[in-house]
């Protein structure tokens, strides 16, 4: 089992891409989460049964208090930003500063630029760029010495939303192996 935490500003899309990833529809109108929503899978890797426990964390303010007792335990980190929402890229540090808060030394992580269906709607200068995104997951990788994926989405039409779930499962199984060998 692997409990993955769901993290980022408002409105970025953490519980559509989860929802996607679930195989329920896209919901344009949906509702902001009220402290935390959670949903479990089970999925198929190498013939062994793997199940994940995807915790979506509100992304206002006020639910801070909240968010910090189901970091504890995770096993990864998905850290969302919508690309037509600058000020959601510029918070994404805000953010893994409050995970090591409350987890410590982080784990594997995946960084997430979603909304791409709507880039091209945007002026140039409100867009945030995939090489803008690229840079991050490597900062952050090298500043936390972690493995940190990155994936571009788009919840409305599913792209890259299996790919990012699934290289993340694969990672974490990874680091489970690595870490089981260390302690023979």
């Amino acid at each position: 089992m692997f409990k993955l935490v769901l993290i980022g500003d408002a409105s970025v899309g953490k519980t559509s891409i989860r929802r996607r990833y679930m195989g329920s529809g896209f919901v344009a109108q949906h509702l902001a989460t009220i402290g935390v929503d959670f949903a479990q899978k089970y999925v198929k890797v190498n013939d062994n049964t793997i199940r994940l426990v995807i915790w979506d964390l509100a992304g206002q303010e006020a639910y801070e208090k909240i968010r910090s007792y189901y970091y504890q335990g995770c096993s990864a980190v998905i850290l969302v930003y919508s690309v037509v929402d600058r000020r959601s890229f510029d918070n994404a540090s805000k953010w893994l500063v409050e995970a090591h808060k409350y987890i410590g030394s982080l784990p594997p992580s995946v960084v997430v630029g979603n909304k791409i269906d709507l880039r091209e709607q945007k002026s140039r200068h409100d867009i945030v760029t995939t090489d803008e995104g690229k840079k991050f997951a490597s900062v952050f990788s090298d500043r936390m010495n972690i493995p940190v994926l990155f994936k571009e989405t788009s919840a409305l039409t599913g792209e890259n939303i299996e790919d990012a779930f699934c290289d993340l499962t694969n990672l974490m199984i990874e680091v489970y192996k690595e870490r089981k060998e260390k302690l023979k």
